[in-house]
């Protein structure tokens, strides 16, 4: 074939292929671009706006604290006659907690009374010679220097049972001191000592250490930052303190502020707070952690969400507003105090406005949107 006729071939074969393509794409079966998708309509939860009294709150991480603690030790020596308390019973001021042998105490107080009965019996016998010797001086049946030196007799004799009285009473204490008593209201921890045991005043180790737990103090810290509306808050009256479980779910009981400490900790910048709890239900104890929610105030009619609309990005806070035309607008939002639940909006809403609460992850500005009820 020469040169020419292949020349023919190919074009033949060229023209051929785009008279296929031609046709494919726009003869009688061509395919013809259908109506652009609706976007997806996408369900959502919304929940309106609405204007609440907030309580205006300070939260802090607190321990508890008994408000007192009494470590009991012996004041004497002895053996551990008896022991009178369980450990962990609930105790009053005046129990008897422990009985040391009285018996040695009990010997010298009665040794003490023979000696001042012993002194008083002199004392009296020196009197009535004075008495004698004064009578009988006066028509100098008796010299001077007898009278003078009953009457230091009698001075002397005076001392020694004043001493004696003293001495008494110094016996009545350590006597006393035998019968060991609760000194205050609270709950006893373990028994450091057991009965029969030869006890002294020395000993390091305590007998039982006593808690008072009703009421109880909740001790927390605030920024330094804090401080002024602290105080301002407390000129107008007591503030309400409420102590919470570690994880925020459980409130464990509700009491008022006592004190603010009168200085700062300049190393962390904070200051430390105390709270007395009532503490009947019992659900506080020395040493937990709990968080404390100091109530300052009330605010009056503020605009609040839900704290589940509340979305961050790059540019701050915003929230999804539901619009009555089915489509969601991203709403830039400023935002004030919050918790768990609820946030309050200083400024981006207003009262009414549906704020979508669930569905926004999926939400873009503009975006088809249908309302379900929660």
């Amino acid at each position: 074939m020469s040169l020419k006729n292949l020349s023919r071939l190919a074009l033949l074969i060229i023209a051929a292929g785009l008279g296929l393509w031609a046709f494919r794409q726009y003869g009688p079966g061509a395919n013809v671009a259908g109506p652009a998708k609706a976007a997806p309509v996408i369900p959502i939860t919304a929940t309106a706006a609405a204007k609440l009294d907030v309580p205006v709150t300070l939260d802090g991480l607190g321990t508890v604290a008994a408000t007192n603690t009494v470590t009991i030790r012996t004041q004497v020596d002895g053996q551990l006659h008896q022991v009178l308390f369980r450990e962990g019973q609930e105790v009053k001021t005046g129990d008897v907690l422990v009985q040391i042998d009285p018996r040695a105490y009990q010997a010298q107080l009665d040794q003490a009374i023979a000696k001042k009965a012993q002194d008083e019996a002199q004392l009296a016998n020196a009197r009535r010679d004075l008495a004698r010797y004064t009578e009988l001086v006066k028509n100098e049946y008796a010299t001077r220097q007898q009278v003078d030196t009953t009457q230091a007799l009698v001075a002397q004799l005076s001392a020694a049972v004043q001493a004696d009285q003293a001495a008494i009473e110094s016996v009545r204490v350590l006597l006393g001191y035998t019968t060991i008593r609760s000194p205050i209201d609270g709950r006893t921890g373990f028994r450091q000592i057991d009965q029969g045991n030869i006890v002294h005043v020395n000993d390091a180790v305590p007998m039982v250490v006593i808690s008072q737990m009703r009421p109880i103090m909740v001790v927390f810290t605030l920024p330094q930052d804090a401080l002024p509306d602290v105080i301002r808050a407390m000129a107008t009256g007591s503030l309400d303190v409420t102590a919470f479980s570690r994880d925020g779910k459980q409130v464990l009981d509700r009491g008022h502020l006592e004190l603010v400490d009168n200085q700062i900790d300049q190393t962390t910048g904070t200051v430390r707070l105390k709270a007395s709890m009532p503490n009947e239900t019992g659900l506080l104890w020395p040493g937990q952690f709990v968080n404390a929610h100091l109530v300052l105030g009330t605010r009056r009619q503020a605009v609040t969400v839900p704290a589940s609309a509340i979305l961050r990005g790059q540019q701050g806070a915003y929230v999804y507003v539901a619009r009555a035309d089915s489509t969601a607008e991203a709403r830039p939002v400023s935002v004030g105090q919050s918790d768990e639940t609820r946030a309050v909006i200083e400024s981006g809403l207003t009262e009414g406005e549906n704020v979508v609460t669930t569905g926004q992850m999926r939400l873009q500005n503009g975006a088809k949107v249908e309302v379900r009820t929660p």
